[in-house]
C-alpha cells in the first residue's frame, strides 16, 4: 500500500510551490515612465523583482516534488510487474496526466521567471512617444499554480494506484518469465 509519510511529504513540498508561485503572481514587477532630472527623456523605472525569486524557488519545488514521486514509483517503468486491473489501468492514465500537468506548471513557472526578469534598458527623447515598459501579463504565475495544485491531486492518486497495483501482483507460480507451454500429443 502507498506510504502516507510519502504521500504527506509530496502535498507539503507542493503546498510550498503552489505558495510560492501565488506570491509570485502577487508581486509581479510593475513600471513606471520617469523623466530624467534634465528632462531630455523618458526611461522605465522598474519596482522589486522577487516575483522572479518565487517562480524559480515554485518551478524548484515542484520538480523536487515530481522526481520524488518518479523515484519511488521507478518512473512506472522498472520494477517487478503490475497486476491487471482497475489500479495498473489508472496508475497509467495518472502517470501521463501527472506529466502533462508538471510540464505545463514548469512552462508557465520558467516563462512567467524569465519574463518577469526582463526589463527595458531603453529610453526616448522627450517629445517622443514613451517608452514601452514591458512587463509579465497577470496570470502566467496564476496558471502555474493551478496547474500545480492539479498536479498535486494527480499525483498523489497516480502513487497510490501505482502501489496498490503493485501490492496486489502474483506471478505465476512457475517462477519463470516465459511462457509456459503444454506437451504436444
Amino acid at each position: 500500500m502507498a506510504s502516507k509519510l510519502l504521500l504527506i511529504a509530496i502535498v507539503i513540498v507542493n503546498i510550498i510551490a503552489f505558495g510560492l508561485a501565488v506570491a509570485a503572481e502577487q508581486r509581479r514587477s510593475h513600471a513606471n515612465i520617469v523623466q530624467d532630472n534634465e528632462k531630455n527623456y523618458n526611461y522605465c523605472v522598474y519596482d522589486s523583482d522577487i516575483a522572479t525569486g518565487y517562480g524559480v524557488g515554485a518551478f524548484l519545488f515542484l520538480l523536487v516534488s515530481q522526481v520524488i514521486v518518479m523515484l519511488i514509483s521507478r518512473c512506472f517503468c522498472c520494477g517487478k510487474p503490475l497486476s491487471p486491473g482497475g489500479a495498473r489501468a489508472w496508475a497509467v492514465v495518472l502517470f501521463i496526466t501527472c506529466w502533462i500537468f508538471f510540464f505545463i506548471a514548469e512552462v508557465c513557472l520558467l516563462a512567467g521567471s524569465v519574463s518577469n526578469a526582463y526589463h527595458t534598458k531603453y529610453r526616448t527623447i522627450f517629445g517622443e512617444d514613451p517608452p514601452d515598459c514591458q512587463t509579465l501579463r497577470k496570470g502566467v504565475f496564476g496558471a502555474g499554480a493551478a496547474f500545480i495544485f492539479l498536479n498535486t491531486i494527480v499525483s498523489s492518486f497516480y502513487y497510490t494506484n501505482y502501489s496498490r497495483a503493485r501490492a496486489s501482483f502474483q506471478s505465476f507460480g512457475t517462477g519463470e518469465a516465459a511462457v509456459g507451454l503444454g506437451t504436444f500429443k
